[in-house]
């Protein structure tokens, strides 16, 4: 069980402070049930999830070390190969890995969708909007992720990343 004041990722939410454990008064609700008060730190909103569990999936924020072991794993994660010959099978692709929640899954979208971006680039097109939608939302994922573990800005983890793999990349070298 979570306590009060704990930082957790919700789903596909991503950063919540839990603000509070109590019953939800509200017509409908379940009295005798007890549901986390949550705050997304990246977003807006309140979320009321059970405690007992449900369908969405809430998990620890990852430590200052694994969001630095995770950063040094970076360049060796593979993009994901694109499958989607539609827009809607794309975005069920990314859909999943975002569901999946799991950092290796949204690096490896991140990673695919940059390349895509690339190439769209290099013919003076634009990259497709389920592509951004879907970047946006990974981005905002891990990126919320790794500023809280990491205590820094949100606005600063991109640079942190550049930089942390640029000295290790020149300490290999």
């Amino acid at each position: 069980m979570f306590q009060v004041g704990e930082l957790v990722v919700y789903g596909s939410t991503g950063v919540c402070r839990v603000e509070d454990i109590a019953g939800l008064d509200q017509p409908g609700g379940d009295r005798g049930k007890r549901y986390y008060l949550l705050d997304p730190l990246w977003q807006d909103g309140v979320i009321y999830a059970p405690v007992d569990g449900g369908k969405v999936p809430m998990r620890p924020v990852m430590s200052r070390e694994e969001a630095e072991d995770l950063i040094d794993r970076m360049p060796d994660i593979p993009a994901a190969a694109c499958r989607g010959g539609t827009a809607q099978a794309l975005a069920q692709q990314y859909q999943s890995a975002v569901k999946d929640g799991g950092h290796q899954a949204l690096i490896e979208m991140m990673k695919a969708i940059h390349r895509k971006r690339g190439l769209a680039e290099a013919k003076n097109r634009r990259l497709g909007l389920v592509d951004e939608r879907y970047m946006k939302q990974a981005e905002r994922l891990l990126y919320g992720e790794l500023a809280t573990a990491l205590e820094i800005p949100y606005d600063g983890v991109e640079g942190y990343i550049a930089a942390r793999l640029e000295g290790a990349a020149e300490s290999a070298g």
